[in-house]
């Protein structure tokens, strides 16, 4: 008897034993219902130029080299040389995520800097980004502004200067709705209907910032085809603008639109040592996308201005380096300025050129970049030198005014070094 309640008690405790000793996995955590996390830099930007551009925000981000303007001398008052030192661009956001809607996981982006939307305001804070998508197995919508779809996030210049490859790759964000639809995990379309707001086309005589976007009841409408892989992104799309300057010309009631088309291709490539990107796109009335041209408008006596825009064509490489702690890169860019379809000007007809590179009776043929960078990173800090060369070439606006520099040819170049610092969180 006592033997049986000596194995018992033992029994027991072996059991007890194991209870207390044998690992149990714990219960995966809940997915939180709601959540929000913050992100951003700061960052300051040293720079040095050789020559007088045309710039935005105190010389921070540089476009092109200005046209040679002689002094009774004869020497060229933009043949000075520029430096500054800014913080502008430092960066802060938020994303967010809540419950689903309508069986789609919901998520949200608000996004802003320094940057200002003036020279005025410089220094003050700018809204970037302020969007919601909901996002269902192959289907997803996205509401409020963000980038242009001609602008990808994924193929854009990796350059150290912020302007990320401006005037040869488009730049700048949008109120838009945007369907994308995937095929396949690989291949997918996305529609995009957009007005412009941060970035505008050009302003006719008469008109207000944004008027000749808001006077037309067609948004823009953007498509675009992509593939994505582990290696691999490429795709091509295409849009049509029909924009209205102005609703009264002349003191005349006015319809006259300014009907515009562009087509865009892009193409990556990366592994684990480097990566290289390519880009190209025409089209006409790029102004918006922070690009050559715009439109003109000519002007019979008695009669309302009318309007034809003006071609641009661009295209650019990158390519750089994957590297975790060092990761140099080299950037070309081109960009053409191709006129308006016009052949000179009727007895008494006048002409405005609504274009960015036109000065007074000068405008730029065509504008060429290079530069070389190196990134030098660890954990969330990064310094990047940068040297850039940048030139252009002049000419006189010809008789024929389809704003085209057939005449008086003029090459001009600037010469950027710049240090950029940023420490991410």
């Amino acid at each position: 008897m006592k033997k049986i309640i000596l194995l018992s008690f033992a029994a027991l405790s072996f059991a007890g034993y194991a209870q207390t000793t044998t690992p149990t996995t714990p219960a995966a955590p809940a997915e939180k219902e709601w959540d929000a996390s913050i992100y951003g830099f700061i960052r300051t930007d040293y720079i040095w130029d050789t020559r007088k551009s045309a710039q935005v925000r105190e010389y921070n981000l540089n476009l092109y080299p200005l046209d040679e303007v002689l002094d009774p001398n004869g020497e060229d008052l933009n043949d000075a040389g520029a430096s500054n030192f800014l913080s502008i661009v430092s960066r802060l956001g938020v994303k967010a995520k809540g419950p689903n809607v309508w069986g789609a996981k919901v998520s949200g982006t608000l996004e802003g800097d320094f940057f200002g939307n003036t020279e005025a305001s410089i220094g003050l804070f700018r809204l970037r980004h302020a969007y919601v998508n909901l996002d269902w197995s192959k289907t997803s919508v996205t509401m409020g502004q963000t980038w242009y779809p001609t602008f990808i996030p994924e193929v854009f210049p990796g350059v150290a200067n912020f302007s990320t490859g401006i005037l040869f790759n488009p730049f700048g964000w949008a109120s838009q709705v945007r369907i994308k639809q995937n095929f396949t995990k690989e291949l997918s379309f996305a529609v995009t209907a957009y007005k412009e707001r941060e970035f505008t086309t050009q302003t006719a005589t008469g008109g207000t910032q944004n008027s000749a976007s808001i006077n037309s009841s067609v948004p823009t409408v953007h498509g675009q085809l992509q593939f994505k892989n582990t290696h691999w992104i490429a795709g091509l799309g295409a849009e049509f603008k029909s924009l209205q300057p102005l609703t009264e010309s002349g003191g005349k009631v006015s319809d006259e639109k300014a009907n515009s088309t562009s087509f865009v291709g892009y193409l990556k490539y990366s592994n684990d040592k480097f990566h290289v990107k390519a880009y190209g796109i025409t089209g006409t009335d790029m102004a918006n996308l922070v690009m050559l041209g715009g439109f003109v408008g000519y002007t019979a006596p008695g009669e309302v201005e009318k309007y034809e825009v003006s071609k641009t064509t661009s295209f650019w490489v990158d390519i750089a380096g994957n590297g975790k702690k060092i990761a140099p890169g080299l950037f070309f860019g081109y960009t053409k300025n191709d006129g308006v379809d016009k052949n000179g000007l009727a007895v008494g007809e006048t002409v405005k050129y609504y274009m960015r590179g036109v000065s007074g009776t000068r405008v730029i043929d065509n504008v060429m970049r290079v530069s070389g960078r190196v990134d030098f990173k660890h954990n969330k800090f990064r310094i990047t030198p940068e040297l850039e060369y940048t030139a252009a070439t002049w000419g006189d606006l010809n008789s024929n005014a389809n704003a085209t520099a057939d005449l008086n040819q003029k090459d001009v170049a600037n010469f950027r070094a710049m240090i950029s610092c940023a420490y991410s969180f």
